[in-house]
């Protein structure tokens, strides 16, 4: 029987770690956390000192039996959770529901640490074990109790005083006051026009290029100092009549540098950019990449370092490997002759790990292509392009710039410009001189397209350029984008609010509470959004500012470190906070958030109407409710509208009439014309059969319908007795790898159509 017993927290790791370490290691899976603060009333004893009052979680219970029946024939337990806070207090969490919190002599307990899940690596680890850090224990436990005392004191406040189920948290929260402030300034914003003109010029035929005017008379242009159209075609007019040489040419070297390779945050960010992944769908790709993958004759290895880091750290044998593949693929003068050295620059930076990198970088993406699901392959390519990027050399570019002069025949007419007869104009290009790391990857933007070079025909200091065409423009000012979830998590980072490895959840969770909702990628607050976010604005102000909560974070950081105590820290946010609360019980009314007085009159009996919240967002109702007036309409409809029900063709399946088509809060669907008599109603759009048995009930077919935002999806019209569903197309063709009885049909730019098992466990995916 094996001496060394090994606990990780994943069941796909303790397979591949099993292999390396040999038959004298047995390596067992917690399973994530094993204790927790239970979601109810009076887990934290505030009296005495806010004590946690942790219970095994049910799901945990077997896994624990698991792990004590193993212990009982080996001497020693090595404590293999993940390299973070989490992993940290899994860890000690583990020992008390083993029993083991407390000194046991017969047991050798050691903590050990690895950042990927290589053979080196794992037996470096278990060759240099170390104690708990209990430091990093205490500030997991002071987040957790933290985010405790805030959800279920505020929490019930919400349910009180807006809607029962609403929720709020210490870092929810203030992401959704970013985005709903972000609405308010669109709301709020007033577009402003202006134009811009520019000239196709040339020197001869084929040399054709582009410049923008700059300059009237004497006045350099600023944004808006061409307002409107009269001024433009005034200008436009002048400008026909000009004559136009080249007055000067610039030529300037610049370097370029790469970005760093990727931390936590990074990687979501440039996923959601370049791939499209959302930030729940990079860390559970790039959970699989770390823990493991089967690759042929070398068996399951971790493909990359741990993905939850803050650190943009590459070990000295990651900078060997990168300049070694990149002298052998890209030539000796793209590596470095001595390796680019990067600084952490996120605030509040945690535990000083690797940048999230490849654990070989000599595994190219070509080579594994053959092993990987459409996306492992393409986050792993993106991982590895960064981080042999981040180690060629420096791009450099030739930037010229040409200022044109135009002589007017004609001066400008009347307006701003009157009288000026010398306009200035100016073309920019630049010229890949080198490209460096260019040649492999280029950092995406935000909210806008990449970078695109120009190219400058050949021209010299006063030669004569002929007008080709004028091409004035006009423009309207943007308000500011509404946030994207690379977006979203960079403003978190740089305010230094949450953990990167927090982000993907607290976006979910404002999704999933319906506070706002995704469309085109975007965030969009919904009116209970909206409304929570004032409530804890008007009235928390100091629970939801942006300083504050970074604050927080700092105080925490403290604790990790050793330079302050967790449970001080508590009570320095306890306090104030309850006291807050037990304030505002009183002083908050229900009415005044979710009802908004109008100055109408309800049509059916005369009473006041008003805007009301309800599960579905604003609507309007009757202020008469109560006395029996059952009026409401849509928010956007308005009064002096009267909206006829149209007869449609479908017949009525319980009487026989026809059906009317009207319009709801939620919609437009049928009823039937024979009301009150019959009372049926039906959906507009009967939902389409794909002909396909349900694998569950194997009684319904899976009929295609419609989410509420409009998405796709494939459920069994057995529906409430049967609850399957699927987002992608079902083909009746059961899986050659575990013959599940259906496929799903997928679709890729890179891989095209193909078919996949939807079946949780199976990676069966056709060629």
């Amino acid at each position: 029987m094996p001496q060394n017993l090994v606990i990780v927290e994943s069941p796909a790791k303790a397979k591949t770690i099993e292999k390396f370490l040999g038959p004298d290691y047995k390596v067992l899976a917690s399973f994530g956390h094993v204790r927790a603060l239970p979601s109810k009333q009076g887990s934290v004893d505030i009296e005495h000192d806010f004590a946690p009052k942790y219970h095994v979680l049910p799901e945990s219970k077997k896994h624990i039996d698991a792990i004590k029946a193993a212990l009982k024939g080996a001497s020693n337990l090595l404590l293999a959770t993940d390299p973070d806070r989490e992993g940290e207090a899994i860890s000690w969490h583990l020992l008390a529901a083993l029993g083991l919190d407390k000194k046991n002599p017969g047991k050798s307990i050691q903590r050990v640490v690895f950042h990927e899940i290589t053979k080196d690596a794992i037996l470096h680890a278990v060759q240099n074990p170390r104690d708990i850090a209990t430091d990093l224990v205490d500030a997991q436990q002071a987040r957790s109790v933290l985010d405790y005392l805030v959800g279920f004191t505020l929490s019930p406040f919400l349910w009180k005083k807006i809607r029962y189920g609403l929720s709020a948290g210490r870092v929810q929260s203030v992401a959704l006051r970013l985005v709903c402030e972000r609405e308010k300034e669109i709301l709020a914003f007033t577009e402003q026009e202006y134009w811009t003109i520019a000239a196709r010029l040339g020197l001869a035929p084929g040399s054709e290029f582009k410049a923008g005017l700059v300059e009237v008379g004497t006045k350099k242009l600023g944004k808006f100092d061409i307002p409107d159209e009269t001024v433009a075609s005034g200008l436009k007019t002048a400008l026909q009549s000009g004559t136009y040489r080249v007055a000067k040419i610039t030529k300037t070297e610049r370097k370029r540098n790469p970005s760093p390779p990727f931390t936590t945050s990074t990687l979501q960010q440039e996923a959601s950019r370049k791939l499209g992944f959302s930030a729940k769908k990079t860390m559970s790709t790039a959970q699989k990449l770390y823990e493991g993958i089967d690759i042929g004759a070398e068996g399951t290895v971790g493909l990359i370092t741990y993905m939850r880091t803050d650190s943009v750290t590459l070990s000295n044998q990651a900078l060997t490997e990168a300049h070694d593949v990149i002298g052998a693929i890209y030539g000796k003068e793209y590596a470095l002759a001595k390796p680019r050295i990067f600084r952490t620059k996120t605030k509040n930076a945690q535990e000083a790990h690797e940048a999230v990198r490849p654990t070989s970088i000599a595994k190219t993406p070509t080579e594994l292509k053959k092993y990987l699901t459409p996306d492992l392959f393409k986050l792993y390519e993106l991982i590895w392009k960064r981080t042999v990027a981040s180690q060629m050399a420096e791009a450099l570019l030739d930037q010229t710039s040409v200022d044109i002069n135009a002589d007017l025949a004609s001066p400008v007419p009347d307006g701003p410009f009157a009288t000026a007869q010398r306009c200035g104009l100016r073309a920019a290009g630049t010229v890949i001189r080198f490209p460096g790391f260019m040649k492999l990857y280029i950092e995406g933007l935000d909210d806008q397209d990449e970078e695109k070079e120009g190219l400058l025909p050949p021209m010299a200091e006063g030669a004569p350029l002929k007008l080709n065409e004028l091409l004035p423009e006009q423009h309207f000012t943007q308000p500011p984008p509404r946030y994207t979830e690379a977006t979203l998590v960079k403003t978190l980072e740089e305010y230094g609010i949450g953990r990167p490895s927090t982000y993907a959840s607290i976006m979910n969770t404002l999704v999933e509470r319906k506070y706002t909702r995704l469309d085109k990628k975007r965030f969009f607050p919904e009116d209970v959004g909206m409304v929570v976010n004032d409530l804890l604005v008007a009235h928390f102000s100091r629970y939801v500012d942006y300083n504050f909560t970074a604050g927080l974070e700092e105080e925490l950081d403290q604790v990790s470190r050793g330079e302050k105590q967790w449970k001080p820290l508590l009570k320095e946010f306890w306090e104030p906070f309850i006291t807050l609360l037990k304030q505002k019980e009183g002083e908050v009314n229900k009415d005044d958030l979710t009802t908004e007085a109008l100055e109408e009159v309800c049509p059916e009996c005369g009473k006041p109407l008003a805007i009301k919240l309800g599960k579905r967002g604003k609507f309007i109702a009757c202020t008469g409710f109560k006395e029996g007036c059952k009026y409401t309409r849509n928010l956007e409809t308005d009064a002096s509208e009267v909206v006829e029900p149209v007869l449609s063709e479908e017949k009525c399946d319980k009487c026989g009439q026809l059906m009317l088509i009207k319009d709801g809060r939620y919609g437009k669907y049928l009823a039937c014309s024979g009301y009150p008599a019959c009372k049926n109603i039906q959906p507009l759009v009967k939902p389409r059969s794909t002909g396909v048995i349900c694998p569950e009930c194997k009684e319904g077919e899976l009929t295609e319908k419609k989410s509420r935002f409009g998405k796709l999806f494939y459920s069994c019209n057995r529906y409430p007795q049967c609850k399957f569903a699927l987002w992608d197309p079902p083909v009746e063709q059961p899986c050659p790898k575990c013959n599940f009885p259906l496929l799903v049909k997928k679709v890729y730019k890179r891989k095209g159509e193909f078919l996949k098992c939807p079946k949780e466990g199976c990676d069966y995916t056709s060629e």
